[in-house]
Formats: C-alpha cells, sequence, structure tokens
C-alpha cells in the first residue's frame, strides 16, 4: 500500500443537497474496481494512476484532529470520489476505524460504495444511527451480474450488493440505491431499471436515486469510450456516443423521459423514496433541530 500525504480528511460541501451531508471525506485515493464510467478519472481531480490506490498517510489521526475542531457535529459523507471499501479496507480497516471516530465524535455519516464488505459495520453504523443520521448507498447500474462484470469489472457483482442492501436494511440501517449511471444503449431499457426496483423492494430498502445517462469529461472520456470498445467489441458503440454526445459533458439517456415515467410509476407502488428532498427528510427525521442544518 502506497501513501500520500493528507493536511486534511474533512472538507466543507459547497451545498448539502446531495443527501443533505455538510462535509467529505476521503481516506482512499484511488480506486481498482476499473468501472468504465467512473468520473472520478476525469483530469479536473488529477489523480494519477487511479487504478492504484492509495490511502492518506496517518489518516485516523488526521480526521481525529479535523473532528476535533469542529463546533457542532458534521454530517460525513464519504465515498464521493474513491470507494471506502475497497479490497484493502479488508485488512486495513482505516474506513472502519474512520466511523469509530465518527461515531464518538457524534457526527452522521452518508457511505456510497459498491462493495458488500459495508456489512462488517453495520455494528459501528448502527451506534452511529443512534444519535445521527445514516445513508448506506450501493450502487447498483444493473442487476445483469454478466453485464456488469463487462462494465465494472473488478467491483463485487450486483447479486453480492442486494445481498448487503437487505443485510443493512434488516439490521434497521436507512440503506438504498444510486442508480446511476445508466448507461445510454446499454443500460437504458425499462426492463434494466425495473429490475433493480424488484431488487431494492425485495431486499427492504428506503430508496433508489437515478441518473439515467452518463458523463463524459476529459480524461474519463477515453477510458470509458475505449473501455466499451474492448468490452462490446463490434457495436460500434464508440462511434454511436460520439455521433449522440460529442464532446458533451453531461449525456442523458434518450430514452430518459421514458425511463423516468416508468421508474417513478414502479418507486410509487412499491413505496420507495426517489426525490432527494423526501430521501433526506426521512433519513434525517427523528434527530430534532440538527436536521434543520443539513437544508442550509
Amino acid at each position: 500500500m502506497e501513501y500520500v500525504a493528507a493536511r486534511h480528511l474533512l472538507h466543507r460541501s459547497k451545498s448539502t443537497e446531495w443527501f443533505g451531508t455538510d462535509h467529505t471525506m476521503n481516506i482512499y485515493r484511488g480506486c481498482c474496481h476499473g468501472c468504465l464510467y467512473c468520473d472520478s478519472r476525469s483530469d479536473c481531480y488529477q489523480i494519477d494512476s487511479f487504478d492504484t490506490v492509495r490511502a492518506k498517510a496517518d489518516a485516523l489521526r488526521v480526521l481525529r484532529d479535523d473532528l476535533a475542531r469542529k463546533v457542532r457535529p458534521a454530517f460525513i459523507c464519504t465515498g464521493s470520489m474513491s470507494d471506502p471499501y475497497n479490497p484493502f479496507e479488508e485488512e486495513l480497516e482505516l474506513t472502519r476505524h474512520a466511523l469509530e471516530l465518527i461515531d464518538a465524535y457524534g457526527c452522521g455519516v452518508a457511505i456510497a460504495t459498491k462493495s458488500d464488505l459495508i456489512v462488517r459495520d453495520i455494528d459501528v453504523l448502527t451506534s452511529i444511527q443512534d444519535h445521527s443520521p445514516v445513508i448506506c448507498k450501493l450502487t447498483v447500474t444493473t442487476a445483469d451480474d454478466a453485464l456488469a462484470a463487462k462494465i465494472e469489472p473488478n467491483a463485487p457483482p450486483p447479486a453480492r450488493r442486494l445481498a448487503a442492501l437487505e443485510k443493512l436494511a434488516g439490521a434497521g440501517l436507512f440503506a438504498g440505491v444510486l442508480l446511476m449511471p445508466v448507461l445510454p444503449f446499454l443500460e437504458d431499457s425499462g426492463e434494466n431499471v425495473l429490475s433493480v426496483v424488484e431488487g431494492v423492494a425485495g431486499a427492504g430498502a428506503k430508496f433508489i436515486y437515478p441518473a439515467f445517462g452518463v458523463t463524459m469529461r476529459q480524461g474519463q472520456r477515453e477510458f470509458f469510450l475505449d473501455g466499451l470498445e474492448r468490452a462490446f467489441p463490434g457495436q460500434g458503440l464508440k462511434e454511436r456516443y460520439l455521433r449522440q454526445y460529442g464532446d458533451r459533458y453531461q449525456c442523458a439517456s434518450p430514452r430518459a423521459r421514458t425511463l423516468w415515467r416508468v421508474f417513478t410509476e414502479a418507486c410509487r407502488k412499491r413505496g420507495i423514496l426517489y426525490d432527494m428532498k423526501s430521501i433526506i427528510r426521512a433519513a434525517t427525521l427523528g434527530y430534532g433541530d440538527r436536521q434543520l442544518t443539513f437544508f442550509d
């Protein structure tokens, strides 16, 4: 494991619109899941050798000092840039110990991951939820394990993620799915979207937050399009993307409106939240005046 220096682990968010969190934290830099579409590969983030996972040096001391300086408890997002449950975490337990510090300082946490390793930390997460909001977000872009193996080659298959979701929900944690990105021409079918909704409903989870499309920008665009050619040879996906989107950043599925209608109808039928304000409200309900700060 390589280590990189970090003066701080907690960084204040510009907005609380993303699941109500007011700080971000990334214990690791880079990711080895190899997802073709990962926006964190973009040149603007300046992460060299993105597929090499590095840990922040002396991360737990730095985090403890950052937490000690907080005047009021933070609501911390982790996993926005690098998955906090990469394979190295199983041995290093940096994320687990970071959660223990977050618990000790009375803060809340929202975790985004593609790994079922998160279930290892159910005990710490339930302890945090006793005093502060906890949101567990597992990314699932398709319920098809074979398709996922091509676009997310080193991540645990969706079946394992949905099984983890069921364990999190069964433990009483506020858990759901990030249905994003839904790749145009590969995943943007009603059948695919409904299969994810059914999986989430079967797991007893609370929410799904979708994005029916993908992002492409400098650095990430090249990796994504070349990866599509390798994963789906002979299908002409690279040319189709370039013809449809050119050098645009936001690349919505041509079927986005239809998918939204199908998706929302299915979610309403099954009692699954999908609107961000409703998700935040449900996740922070019961935490007193604290929740008012999540909408500042």
